[in-house]
């Protein structure tokens, strides 16, 4: 993709670039990371007329691999004791005798302040620095914010050598996995080896050549190391490329030797006009349509599957004109749950392992299954076991050929939106729509979840100990579209999925692409990042267990300090709950997923740890309500919504091993069993099993 030239712009309120007025080639004089930190300041992107900036705020923990480097650039870029001087960016070594290039302000939602100088000055454009505690989790923040803001703004990310530059593998990893922007930026060894090893270096006796950052290029969408300052050019554009493009876009990685950060370089001007990277809509192949219309016409019982396509291509209203133009049913994966509102006659809920009856019975009959925007992950498909029927076939609209063409799919490489007008355009003039009869079985089987769904939420004891679903259920009850709810990890996903209401298409925030521990807490800042310009913030939800928790609380210290109203419901079950099911299931007897004190036998089944979640939350700053009764957490959230500062709700709840539980899992899920062991526990489970794996199938 090439971005829009800064001598061709695309509307009459794209800046000129200084080289489109004058024959003067002008160079500014400036350190590496100088020139880093002024070229993303300039970068935007435009998706249906609208602008964004591209990098709105950068995430920094600052250690001798970029204190002086990116850290000190950071500063000149007006994240001093000041605005910033007019100045920051570099001295102009040659000036143009025409019209000065004007630049917008904007703040860290990557919005224009409409500020704007004319000729008497260059005022460069700020780059918001944000504080962060840990790495990993700077890179979570950045993918929350990422999520939220569309794909089409994210944020930048700067570590120091060694162990700041490895903590970033599994944010770059989940970004990635999930099709997210972010800018990494790590610190790297010098490239001009003045000692070998310097501090926090891996020696490598086989390759010179060879740093930690290495372990980033495979879950980097594009990788590179910045070994002289001109080299930076290149890379700094292909890396916007990237991170603008919608089919490859994920984690990419600039790696910046200490060095070479702070080495001096006359830029040419023409590298800091502003850049503007179109956000293309593909549109499918006319072949393709075709087919897809012939597909769809034949079909008697089809079902859509939206994923987290049909969100990041902003599809939700064109796909609910699909559903009403044809009455085709939409099951959801855990990124395209809120495609639809829960309260639209075609959604189905979630499908898969963690997804509900309805959806479950209508994919194993479904004869066309039309994934849309889906990576058929293997909670999605059952393990390959879901699609049951002999004649079903799949149809598959997406961005990429790679996931097009998965489950031996037709494949409409498109845009979502795109390509769903498209379709819906095609089949009007053809008449068609499902069954009548098809419609009420499905809307029926929907009813009667539903009803599965209030028996889960229901609280007729306000004095006991609420169970998870309760919590869950208390929360219905209080949220309205404007609320979001962030999770990843342990048995909340499946809860959520099954029996959440999702009320618009992005309250529901589930990343299950990594199903990342620790996700939450940094996630829910970086969401509340990229709402904060509303005159009031979002209820922005952060639910975690114990086990999460313990994981990653750190950005929690980042709530406190921006005064983000963060508000974190930490749900204490003494263990890792869902493993511990999961475990039993296949024959591991719950080993090791309880937080207990070891008995006699040395197994962990002793009492519980003492340990004080709440106490732990309260001393890094939040505002704590603890609960312990129905009653007291229906008030605890209630006053926790309201709160305009971080607010923790802290409550403990009981198990599904003493109270009932959600209601199962509707679908299979793959976790090998041991095929010989002496204890009856696995030997049951391996018969389960093997009954199970025999319905797999690979549809060809």
């Amino acid at each position: 993709m090439t971005p829009t030239s800064p001598e061709t712009p695309t509307s009459a309120e794209t800046p000129t670039s200084p080289a489109s007025t004058t024959r003067t080639r002008s160079t500014r004089r400036l350190t590496t990371a100088q020139a880093l930190v002024a070229f993303l300041a300039r970068q935007y992107t435009e998706r249906d007329g609208r602008r964004h900036r591209l990098i709105s705020a950068t995430w920094g923990i600052f250690g001798h691999g970029n204190v002086g480097g990116i850290g000190q650039a950071l500063v000149e870029a007006g994240n001093g004791h000041g605005n910033g001087d007019a100045n920051a960016y570099g001295n102009t070594n040659a000036h143009s005798d025409g019209n000065a290039h004007s630049h917008s302000d904007w703040n860290a939602n990557g919005n224009s302040d409409g500020n704007r100088n004319g000729t008497g000055g260059r005022t460069a454009p700020r780059m918001p620095y944000l504080q962060g505690r840990n790495e990993q989790a700077m890179v979570h923040a950045a993918v929350g914010y990422a999520r939220q803001s569309g794909r089409l703004s994210a944020h930048a990310v700067t570590t120091s050598i060694g162990p700041g530059a490895t903590n970033l593998v599994t944010g770059a990893a989940l970004a990635t996995i999930n099709h997210l922007p972010v800018l990494l930026l790590p610190g790297d060894t010098f490239a001009t080896r003045p000692a070998d090893p310097v501090l926090q270096q891996l020696e490598v006796p086989y390759a010179g050549d060879v740093s930690v950052n290495d372990c980033l290029r495979p879950v980097s969408r594009y990788f590179d190391r910045v070994t002289r300052p001109e080299a930076l050019i290149p890379a700094a554009l292909q890396a916007m490329r990237v991170l603008a493009d919608p089919a490859e876009t994920g984690a990419v990685t600039l790696a910046l030797p200490q060095d070479v950060q702070a080495e001096a370089y006359d830029w040419p001007e023409e590298f800091f006009a502003e850049r503007v990277w179109p956000v293309r809509r593909p549109a499918p192949d006319a072949t393709e349509l075709e087919a897809a219309v012939r597909a769809v016409r034949s079909a008697r019982r089809p079902l859509i599957v939206a994923g987290g396509g049909v969100r990041h291509s902003g599809a939700e209203e064109t796909l609910a004109a699909f559903t009403a133009a044809t009455r085709i049913p939409v099951a959801s994966t855990q990124a395209g749950k809120g495609s639809l509102r829960h309260d639209h006659p075609a959604d189905v809920g979630g499908i898969g392992h963690t997804g509900t009856a309805t959806a479950g019975e209508l994919a194993r009959t479904a004869d066309l299954v039309i994934g849309v925007g889906t990576r058929y992950t293997d909670f999605t498909t059952a393990s390959g076991t879901l699609f049951e029927n002999p004649a079903v076939r799949f149809l598959n609209l997406n961005i990429t050929g790679f996931d097009a063409h998965k489950l031996a799919a037709l494949p409409l490489v498109a845009d979502a939106r795109t390509g769903l007008e498209a379709l819906t355009s095609a089949l009007a003039g053809r008449g068609y729509r499902v069954d009548p009869a098809y419609e009420t079985e499905y809307t029926g089987a929907k009813e009667a979840w539903e009803e599965r769904v209030e028996a889960s939420f229901a609280t007729p004891d306000p004095t006991a100990r609420p169970t998870q679903t309760q919590v869950l259920g208390l929360l219905d009850t209080l949220v309205t579209e404007e609320d979001i709810l962030i999770n990843a990890a342990g048995s909340l996903p499946g809860d959520l999925h099954k029996l959440w209401r999702a009320r618009s298409r992005d309250q529901y925030h589930v990343e299950y692409g990594y199903s990342c521990m620790g996700y939450e807490i940094p996630a829910a800042i970086g969401v509340l990042l990229a709402t904060e310009a509303r005159a009031r913030p979002r209820p922005v939800w952060a639910l975690v267990g114990d086990g999460t928790y313990l994981m990653n609380p750190t950005e929690i210290v980042t709530a406190v300090q921006e005064n983000l109203p963060l508000k974190l419901v930490i749900l204490q079950n003494h263990g890792y709950a869902s493993i511990g099911g999961l475990s039993e299931a296949v024959g591991g007897e719950r080993f090791g997923t309880a937080y207990r004190h070891r008995a006699p036998d040395g197994g962990f089944t002793g009492p519980p740890l003492p340990v004080d979640l709440a106490a732990n939350a309260a001393s890094l700053g939040l505002h704590v309500l603890r609960a312990t009764t129905v009653d007291d957490l229906r008030k605890a959230l209630a006053e926790a919504r309201d709160a305009e500062g971080p607010t923790c709700v802290y409550v403990e709840t009981e198990t599904p091993d003493t109270v009932s539980g959600p209601p199962p899992a509707q679908a299979w899920w793959d976790v090998p069993v041991a095929e010989t062991a002496s204890r009856p526990a696995a030997v049951k489970a391996r018969e389960e099993y093997d009954r199970q794996v025999a319905a797999r199938r690979r549809h060809l």
